[in-house]
């Protein structure tokens, strides 16, 4: 507090008010689940800085899974981690655990279910039929079984929510080819735009699918267990090279090939076996490929479903000209019949008798009815001939 020169207290800003603000906009720690390739997990509540320096990635690599962040499906590959977000998915691989945000998700929680039923290493205690295929998932490393996990629940996670979407699609539509009301055309539009959202998903995990499928070198840097073997052994062949003497060019060349080795993907990837990866991801992005087909096929429906509407309305729409049509030529015929009566009608002084002549009125109704007649059927015939009625009484 402050005192001012009249005697007024004023209140000093101690900046207690930014200190609260600020602490209200930090995102306070995170629940993380961490499963490690030994089967082993653990809950953890922590700060993003924490996670970053746990898996040395950059603060603009976490940012595309930040909750607080909107950001389309990526995967990326940097030096020990592999950063995935898939959907609802958000998890960091390394080649000895996955860390899997927000676990107690309903979305997540089958991920997490599988993740811990597939991950762990075999104990051959039990046998069934689905031996062979463990023991195939055994064969590749964690990070990608870890992969395989995730891009499974992915790739099933939008399939059935694409089948879903089409089952309410075929059946709104349905229900609007029978009869077309604003509530009909209300729901289809909204689910048109579900559908519309859905596809743009769906393509977002296709297009990461065939970066990846698209590119060697990126695919070989999936595999964090090699990467991780080939530091290991530069380390131990280094301090190997430091125990020992050699002439000054001798460590020279040995320098030279262990810069050599330090190399990343691009010049090991000749050297790397990068199949059993490219058969995974081709497998699902068959899978995330037939998604976008279904998908497509119903927005194909929906636009043929349209134009059927379209053409119904139309042919209503030209049933109500023709009864205009028929209305119109039927007024002309009345007000040409009406013509006589007007001019009869009207209130002037007759010069001239016209005893013996009233047969003459029932002539001339009975002449204008004729001519109105003869008016209207000529309309309604040159219409007809035109093609402008055609079947118009037909449903």
């Amino acid at each position: 507090m402050g005192r001012a020169g009249g005697g007024c207290i004023v209140p000093v800003d101690d900046g207690s008010d930014d200190g609260v603000s600020l602490t209200k906009k930090t995102p306070g720690p995170r629940s993380w689940l961490q499963l490690d390739a030994s089967g082993q997990e653990m809950n953890m509540e922590t700060d993003k800085y924490v996670i970053m320096n746990r898996v040395q990635i950059h603060a603009r690599d976490f940012r595309i899974i930040d909750p607080f962040l909107s950001y389309p499906s990526k995967i990326l590959s940097r030096e020990r981690a592999i950063v995935l977000n898939l959907e609802h998915i958000k998890a960091i691989i390394t080649a000895e655990e996955v860390l899997i945000l927000n676990p107690l998700d309903e979305n997540v929680i089958p991920v997490v279910e599988q993740l811990r039923r597939r991950l762990p290493p075999g104990n051959g205690e039990e046998s069934s039929p689905n031996n062979a295929e463990s023991a195939d998932e055994d064969e590749n490393p964690f990070e990608l079984r870890a992969l395989e996990v995730i891009l499974e629940a992915i790739c099933s996670h939008l399939n059935a929510r694409s089948t879903e979407l089409e089952t309410a699609v075929y059946t709104a539509l349905d229900m609007l080819t029978l009869k077309i009301t604003h509530r009909n055309l209300d729901k289809l539009r909204k689910l048109k735009s579900q559908l519309t959202r859905l596809t743009s998903r769906v393509q977002k995990v296709k297009d990461e699918l065939h970066d990846l499928l698209d590119d060697d070198h990126l695919m070989c840097t999936l595999y964090l267990s090699r990467k991780l073997a080939g530091r290991s052994a530069r380390f131990t062949h280094s301090g190997d090279a430091n125990l020992s003497v050699h002439p000054p060019k001798s460590t020279s060349k040995t320098l030279k090939a262990s810069r050599g080795n330090t190399l990343p993907a691009d010049k090991l990837s000749e050297d790397y076996d990068i199949h059993a990866l490219e058969m995974l991801l081709e497998a699902y992005f068959s899978q995330i490929d037939n998604t976008v087909n279904k998908l497509a096929a119903v927005g194909d429906y929906i636009d043929s479903t349209e134009d059927y509407l379209n053409i119904q309305l139309d042919n209503r729409r030209n049933k109500l000209y023709q009864l205009d049509l028929f209305f119109t030529a039927g007024v002309i015929s009345l007000a040409i019949y009406a013509v006589p009566t007007a001019f009869f009608g009207m209130n002037f002084d007759f010069t001239w008798s016209l005893d013996g002549y009233g047969y003459t009125f029932k002539w001339i109704v009975v002449v204008s009815g004729i001519i109105a007649a003869v008016v209207f059927m000529f309309i309604v015939g040159y219409a007809r001939y035109k093609g402008l009625f055609g079947a118009w009484t037909n449903s």
